[in-house]
């Protein structure tokens, strides 16, 4: 989207990771406290989102709801952050691409059964929330932007 001239957001938990392991911090040493993680996270998504223009089109690749897939994936109780998050989301349309194949890296450490499990979470909080979500399927990247964009 980003090479379309779109504007975009990067993915948090990544960023979140590099930034802890700067301060000399592995991988395993980050994820360790969950709650620690998912609040990391979460308030850098909701420092991210709340200087959006909300008259500007932006494609997060997570958005704040996403957080709480992923607490209800670890066995977090929602917390008071990730609650007052929730109560001021709001997104015109939620586009959720069906998955590709698991490819692990540094930052992705959950196997295939734990992301279909995470999708299917994601999946299930956005309905919740009520927002118009649009299913992507499995296509090669240029034709799933083009999908994306028909369905604005």
């Amino acid at each position: 989207m980003a090479e379309k001239g779109y504007n975009t957001a990067i993915e948090h938990a990544r960023h979140y990771i590099e930034t802890m392991s700067i301060g000399g911090k592995t991988v395993a040493e980050v994820r360790e406290n969950k709650l620690e993680f998912q609040q990391g996270v979460l308030k850098m998504q909701i420092g991210q989102e709340a200087k959006l223009d909300p008259e500007e089109a932006v494609f997060l690749d997570r958005a704040i709801p996403d957080a709480l897939a992923y607490y209800r994936f670890l066995g977090l109780e929602p917390d008071a952050l990730l609650n007052a998050a929730l109560a001021h989301v709001d997104y015109k349309k939620v586009f959720i691409l069906d998955r590709l194949p698991l490819v692990k890296d540094y930052a992705r450490t959950e196997n295939e059964s734990e992301q279909r499990h995470i999708h299917a979470l994601i999946i299930e909080v956005y309905k919740s929330l009520f927002f118009p979500i649009v299913h992507v399927p499995v296509l090669p990247p240029e034709e799933r932007v083009q999908f994306i964009l028909n369905n604005l």
